[in-house]
């Protein structure tokens, strides 16, 4: 059935609906006020975010992976409440570090979006791990979107985003990358750390970079292919391609999602 519940207060704006006034609260303060309801039968939707260490990748100049993250899923955030779909957010690295229920208010909108201006990366990735244990957590159905660099196992990732298709939620996956993981266009000789374990490696980097190349474009392929298989839609993004053209394109392909 259909029904709504009381979230909360804000000023009146010509063209509101009189009838929402609260004549209660005029009456204390000489201000008008409307009541905001959220309706139970909204589109719930959830967007997990991964803030490992991994995520923490730039380029000299170059925004992280992360920072990228946060303003995709701002962007989303405020896409989504825009058009009356409560929504909430999941921080993870190799455990569940925030979870916030969706929810459609203002002030929520706006706590969302601190928590996003907030993100640090932190710990190793462990995504598939994290995702299952979101999967239990999300009783709901809805939208889940995921976003995060998927330098994981490729068949737990996989495993792990199936549980969310197997409650019946739609499942969106954005793979944030940086063109430097992608082509390897660093100069000739380079020391690699890694972020997470912080091992270094001396590489002749022109010597693997063909090799290199091919293997990220089978691990890419092989992640969307997986995704395709299981009715998990996949979007692989570039830190070089500015957010909201990469989101609107996006949109554009989907134009149903919204």
């Amino acid at each position: 059935g259909f029904s709504v519940e009381f979230a909360e207060h804000r000023q009146y704006f010509p063209g509101d609906d009189i009838g929402n006034i609260d004549w209660k609260v005029y009456g204390r303060s000489d201000r008008l006020y409307i009541k905001q309801y959220e309706e139970e039968t909204n589109l719930k939707a959830y967007i997990l975010i991964d803030a490992s260490k991994s995520m923490g990748f730039r380029r000299d100049g170059s925004v992280s992976k992360l920072e990228y993250a946060a303003y995709l899923a701002a962007g989303l955030t405020y896409l989504m409440m825009k058009q009356q779909d409560a929504t909430g957010l999941a921080i993870y690295d190799e455990s569940v570090r925030r979870f916030y229920e969706p929810h459609l208010t203002y002030s929520y909108m706006k706590l969302l979006l601190t928590e996003l201006s907030n993100l640090q990366p932190n710990a190793k990735t462990s995504t598939a791990n994290a995702l299952s244990s979101l999967a239990e957590r999300i009783k709901r159905r809805g939208l889940i979107i995921v976003i995060s660099d998927f330098l994981d196992d490729t068949k737990s990732v996989i495993t792990a985003l199936k549980h969310f298709r197997h409650r019946k939620n739609e499942v969106i996956a954005f793979q944030v990358l940086d063109d430097s993981e992608l082509n390897l266009d660093f100069p000739a000789d380079a020391v690699f750390t890694d972020l997470e374990t912080g091992e270094r490696m001396p590489t002749q980097v022109s010597a693997v970079r063909s090799a290199y190349k091919k293997a990220v474009n089978t691990f890419v392929h092989d992640l969307k292919s997986r995704c395709f298989e299981n009715d998990i839609d996949y979007a692989l993004l570039s830190t070089s391609t500015p957010f909201d053209k990469a989101l609107t394109a996006y949109l554009t392909r989907r134009k149903k999602m919204f």
